[in-house]
C-alpha cells in the first residue's frame, strides 16, 4: 500500500475501518503467511476495576454486516482484539462473527456506543432510549455484557447526565465493564463530572499529527481530571487526508525508519502520544 499511488491508497483506506486499526491492517500478510506468524501484541491500558483496554482498535464505521464480520476476522489475525462498532449493521456484523465463533467472546474487547437521541428529547426519554438500546444490543450480540459503553455528546447537559446515570446502572449490573465518552469538549465533561458517580475512563475524539499534541487544550484538561484520550482519525476524518498521506515530513521520518509510509508514521505518532 505504501508504494501505491495516492488515489489508490485513499480508496483502500476509505473502504477499510476509519480509525487507526484500519491502518494497522496495511501490509497485512497473506492468509497463508498470517496463519504461520504470531499475532502482534497490542499494548493495553489498565482501567478502573482492572479492565484491560487494548489501545489499538478496529473501527467498523460505515461497514456492512458482511464487511464488519470479515474485518473482525482480519483484525484478529493481526492480534487486534478491540472491536469498536456502532449499533445497527456494524453491531449485527459483530454478532454474525460471534455466532460463528462463540469461543472468541472471551478474547474480544467489545466497545459500542449509545445512540444520540433526537433533538428535543427529554432527559427521561433519553434515559429510557439508552436503557432500551443496551438490552437490544446485548440480545442482538448474544452476549451478557460488552467491555465498554461510550456516550455521545449532546447540547443538553441534562440529557447527558440522564443517559450517564443509566450507563452507571449498567456498569453496576454487569452489562458493561467500563464507560467512556465520545467527542466531549471541556464544557460537556464539566457538565457530566458535576453529577457523575463514575468518571469516564476515556474521551474518544479525533486526534492526528496535523492537529498538534494538544488541540484546544482538550488533552490537557482530560489529563488534569484523569480521563484518558483515545484517538480516532489518525490519518484524517471522515476519510484519509491528502495533507497527511503526502506529507514530506512524515515521508522523510518514515524513510529514516526503514521505509515506513506516512500513514504508518501518523499512527505511530498517535500511539506514542499515549
Amino acid at each position: 500500500a505504501a508504494a501505491a499511488a495516492s488515489s489508490d491508497r485513499r480508496a483502500f483506506l476509505s473502504t477499510a475501518a476509519a480509525a487507526t486499526s484500519s491502518i494497522a491492517l496495511l501490509g497485512r500478510p497473506a492468509a497463508s503467511e498470517a496463519a504461520s506468524s504470531s499475532p502482534t501484541k497490542i499494548p493495553e491500558w489498565t482501567l478502573d476495576g482492572g479492565v484491560k483496554f487494548p489501545v489499538l482498535a478496529l473501527n467498523t464505521v460505515g461497514l456492512s454486516v458482511e464487511d464488519t464480520e470479515r474485518a473482525v476476522s482480519f483484525a484478529l489475525l493481526d492480534g487486534i482484539t478491540h472491536v469498536d462498532f456502532h449499533p445497527g449493521k456494524e453491531r449485527d456484523g459483530v454478532a454474525l462473527y460471534l455466532s460463528k465463533h462463540p469461543e472468541s467472546r472471551s478474547s474480544l474487547f467489545l466497545n459500542t456506543k449509545i445512540r444520540k437521541p433526537p433533538p428535543g428529547t427529554s432527559p427521561s426519554d433519553a434515559a429510557r432510549r439508552a436503557a432500551d438500546q443496551m438490552d437490544e444490543d446485548l440480545k442482538a450480540l448474544g452476549v451478557d455484557y460488552v467491555d465498554m459503553l461510550m456516550l455521545r455528546d449532546s447540547p443538553d447537559c441534562d440529557v447527558m447526565r440522564a443517559q450517564w446515570k443509566v450507563m452507571e446502572g449498567a456498569l453496576r449490573a454487569g452489562k458493561t465493564r467500563s464507560l467512556g465518552v465520545i467527542n466531549y469538549c471541556e464544557g460537556s465533561l464539566r457538565c457530566l463530572l458535576e453529577t457523575a458517580e463514575v468518571k469516564p475512563a476515556l474521551n474518544y475524539y479525533m486526534t492526528h499529527v496535523g492537529m498538534g499534541p494538544d488541540p484546544r487544550g482538550l488533552r490537557s484538561y482530560c489529563d488534569s481530571v484523569k480521563i484518558r484520550t483515545f484517538a480516532y482519525g489518525a490519518v484524517g476524518e471522515p476519510g484519509p487526508d491528502d495533507a497527511i498521506l503526502n506529507s514530506p515530513l512524515l515521508r522523510r521520518i518514515g524513510d529514516d525508519r526503514g521505509g515506513k509510509s506516512p500513514e504508518e508514521v501518523a499512527v505511530r505518532w498517535v500511539l506514542q502520544g499515549g
